[in-house]
């Protein structure tokens, strides 16, 4: 690990959108801690339920490297005790109690987290009681699963092991500024690390298939043939200069995108954070530069008029 740099991750404090958007159970958690789940005879409240159906793990660990890796870039990532309490009460004022997917890949229905705190005591927190020894400074959560699909088809069976988390935050150290060509890659790469994650559609659990229920992605065809266009021409012009610019994120974007494919109002508010912080390095005319390319893969100022417009009509955006 020693040849690897090690980056410390912040709170933006005067971001509104920074911080911890949603929760993931995952099969493989990036902080490598598994959950434990909780049937009615382990925990007793008020009121009982024969299954209760409660999940608990550890969500941020202090000062644990986290692996990263950007095509040949290496590196670790962790958060401090001052980050994580500062996480863990954002998450909550903000309201995000109920915001979970499975895999970073699909929001879920369902799941709450009913319980959160911040480990205080080597000895005597609850953790303990259940064998999980994470260090003082963690941030614990128990999560309500109130949908039998993933209950039954991931917990039960073992598919999922852990909490994840997805959200943005920023390098406490400053990164050199070389090129604007350099800038944009750097912010696309932020787009896809600071994310921790991706989500790219909703489960509704309203219809059943083969006894079990049928996922159903609540997503959007209706933006512009420019979007479409321009995505298009970022493609061939990256083609031309043998795919030097963009991350895989943005190119998979312009796939998406290229090929009028549904996509989710969580890709549309990425879409949108992009382009609104991208569009100072597009150069209009200079087909060669990757400011512009990256630009257009992520569908021009079309597709940030576009996710703007939609995002404020879904009432996602204030204005």
């Amino acid at each position: 690990m020693s040849n690897f740099k090690i980056i410390e991750l912040i709170l933006d404090e005067d971001n509104d959108i920074s911080g911890v958007e949603a929760i993931s159970v995952v099969e493989n958690p990036a902080i490598e801690e598994d959950f434990i789940a909780l049937n009615s005879q382990e925990i007793k409240l008020a009121e009982v339920s024969s299954e209760k159906r409660i999940l608990m793990g550890a969500l941020l660990v202090p000062n644990k490297p986290i692996y990263r890796r950007n095509g040949e870039d290496e590196y670790y990532v962790y958060f401090s005790k001052e980050t994580i309490l500062k996480t863990s009460q954002k998450f909550l004022m903000k309201g995000n109690q109920n915001n979970s997917t499975m895999e970073h890949q699909y929001a879920l229905s369902g799941l709450s987290l009913v319980e959160s705190w911040i480990v205080e005591d080597e000895v005597h927190d609850k953790s303990r009681k259940y064998g999980m020894n994470v260090p003082v400074g963690t941030w614990m959560g128990s999560v309500k699963v109130n949908n039998e699909e993933v209950w039954n088809d991931f917990v039960k069976t073992g598919k999922v092991k852990g909490f994840s988390i997805e959200g943005y935050y920023a390098d406490k150290a400053q990164r050199p500024k070389d090129s604007l060509a350099e800038l944009l890659a750097k912010t696309e790469e932020e787009e896809a690390e600071y994310m921790l994650g991706l989500v790219t559609g909703i489960i509704k659990g309203d219809k059943r298939v083969k006894g079990g229920k049928k996922i159903v992605m609540e997503s959007y065809t209706d933006y512009p043939d420019a979007v479409s266009n321009n995505a298009q021409k970022g493609i061939d012009l990256n083609e031309k200069i043998d795919n030097r610019c963009a991350t895989e994120v943005g190119k998979i974007r312009a796939q998406q995108l290229a090929q009028k494919k549904p996509i989710s109002v969580e890709t549309i508010k990425r879409m949108y954070s992009y382009l609104s912080r991208a569009e100072e390095y597009y150069a209009e005319g200079d087909n060669e530069a990757c400011g512009t390319i990256s630009y257009l893969l992520w569908g021009g100022l079309a597709g940030k008029r576009w996710a703007e417009s939609k995002l404020k009509e879904l009432g996602e955006l204030d204005g």
